[in-house]
């Protein structure tokens, strides 16, 4: 039942009419006036105005959609000064396609991805300074430096893989790919400069009916070493970092096809691309609670300096890192707020699910691959095929080998070289993470949290041999024709340049299984 709400004149009138109906005299009039203003005095409620003197802070939005404000109630400018710390270790286990018959692995002639090659683990400590300027009315820029402090890889033995290297590891007859154990070097470093741009279209604060939604752009930038294949122990004659062209390892051009002004190279720790990530977040304060949801798309465009710029040939398939789409769900619970003390505790839950589109990356196996003095590997491979001189269909009929090539690799074109990465498949990632926010005071504020990541199993290297975008002529085709039953033959595509059988052919190709994440981050803000 919905009571009716006086004010304070109505509840007075109200009590004097009384006292002069009953006739109980000036005295008792006055206690009801009295007593009509004590109860015409309601406790404040959230959604009433908010006077001149009242703190602002408590209003906000939770940490997901919060941006920071000037040239607003008084406020004229504001400045966020924060410092993160996190950890985060990595386990994952590395597997082969395989044909051989055995319990466990295949039969009938099948070829199955259950060959065991390693287990894999990865340390990272990472601190994130912050700087956050309040431009206008929900409007602010950031920065971001994130910077490593350690990244440690390893590969090592995988329930007895250790004991069968020259199997689960071979490459061409006698070749192996590497040696387990298997260590990285560590890295550190600048991961990358981020610079964003952050608003608030719509805010509860203002407008207690609509929600609070956040949108944002964020532009990352390179500023130290891209990572580099290396070894922490390479073998005798070699150096720990070669260059790719550097067939035979020993940071000297000594071979008729390694490239020129070679040297050693440093670890690096930087991903070598430009990327640009669009978010967006929606969130509603609904008394102790604010659920929010969103979503942010990475896209990475790579540099030329990098290790990408050779293996960038117009005929490569794919040569272009991944494209990473996040979905996020979670809830803010706020069991505590001092408005006069500019405090307020506030939990946060949170799941996010991440997909990963099919394109060239650094692996897990990344520097086992690329610091390989594999031969399979190391060799270069060209960009473009010629017309075979010697093609003769009749000689070909006769026996002649030789003449029923109707194309040869051009020496003259562009050399690819291996760098170490791969073409990575498609898969997706889900997270699960809690934290906790205190805000001590007006001035400083103090995040803790855990967060859970599991990756789905996925491929390392599934680059094709050909490529059907480009169909040229025999004379250019290569490998990439397909024989008619009238004897002719028919242009596939175009040679794939980037095409390592012995890591993409069907049968020996790597995957990752069981590839999960535990981390732990913590921060610290000081606001102005």
């Amino acid at each position: 039942m919905h009571g009716r709400r006086y004010g304070e004149g109505q509840l007075a009138r109200v009590a004097i009419s009384v006292a002069d109906r009953v006739d109980c005299g000036p005295a008792f009039a006055s206690l009801a006036v009295a007593a009509a203003a004590l109860l015409a005095a309601p406790a404040a409620l959230a959604d009433e105005p908010r006077s001149a003197t009242e703190p602002r802070v408590m209003m906000e939005s939770g940490e997901v959609t919060s941006v920071i404000d000037a040239f607003d109630d008084g406020d004229t400018f504001d400045l966020n000064l924060s410092l993160g710390f996190e950890y985060s270790t990595k386990s994952a286990k590395i597997r082969r396609e395989t044909s051989i018959a055995a319990p466990g692995l295949s039969t009938g002639g099948y070829t199955s991805n259950l060959l065991n090659v390693a287990s894999y683990s990865e340390t990272t400590s990472k601190l994130v300074p912050r700087v956050d300027i309040g431009l206008y009315k929900d409007l602010a820029v950031y920065l971001k430096l994130p910077i490593i402090l350690n990244n440690a890889r390893e590969l090592t033995d995988l329930d007895g893989s250790a004991e069968a290297q020259d199997v689960v590891l071979a490459g061409a007859p006698g070749e192996r790919l590497f040696d387990l154990p298997f260590k990285s070097p560590s890295r550190s470093g600048i991961e990358h400069l981020a610079v964003g741009l952050d608003v608030n279209i719509m805010n509860q604060a203002r407008d207690r009916t609509k929600p609070t939604w956040l949108f944002g752009i964020e532009g990352r930038f390179p500023v130290s070493e891209p990572m580099h294949a290396c070894t922490e122990s390479p073998r005798a004659g070699q150096i720990k970092c070669a260059d790719p062209r550097d067939i035979n390892r020993n940071g000297e051009t000594d071979g008729a096809f390694e490239g020129e002004r070679l040297a050693a190279r440093e670890a690096g720790v930087s991903r070598g691309t430009i990327g640009l990530e669009v978010h967006t977040f929606l969130s509603k304060r609904i008394k102790y609670i604010e659920p929010y949801g969103g979503f942010k798309a990475l896209f990475e465009f790579h540099q030329e300096s990098s290790d990408y710029g050779l293996t960038d040939v117009e005929t490569s398939l794919v040569n272009h890192p991944p494209l990473v789409g996040t979905v996020t769900l979670g809830v803010m619970i706020i069991p505590w707020e001092n408005r006069e003390k500019f405090s307020r505790l506030t939990f946060d839950l949170r799941f996010a699910g991440e997909y990963h589109s099919e394109g060239r990356d650094y692996s897990e196996l990344f520097d086992a691959l690329g610091s390989s003095d594999a031969g399979t590997l190391r060799q270069p491979q060209w960009a473009a095929f010629r017309k075979n001189d010697a093609y003769d269909p009749a000689a070909c009929r006769s026996g002649v080998q030789a003449a029923c090539v109707t194309s040869v690799v051009d020496q003259g074109s562009q050399r690819t070289y291996f760098t170490g990465l791969t073409d990575v498949q498609p898969y997706g990632t889900y997270r699960g993470s809690a934290s906790v926010a205190w805000q001590a005071s007006e001035n400083v504020k103090f995040q803790l949290g855990v967060g859970l990541r599991h990756e789905q199993g996925h491929g390392i290297g599934g680059d094709q041999p050909c490529n059907s975008a480009f169909k040229q002529s025999l004379d250019t085709a290569g490998p990439c024709r397909r024989q008619n039953q009238d004897g002719s033959l028919t242009v596939t595509g175009s040679p794939n340049p980037n095409y390592r059988p012995t890591l993409n052919a069907v049968g020996r190709r790597f995957y990752v299984n069981e590839s999960n994440t535990f981390d732990v981050f913590a921060s610290g803000t000081v606001m102005f």
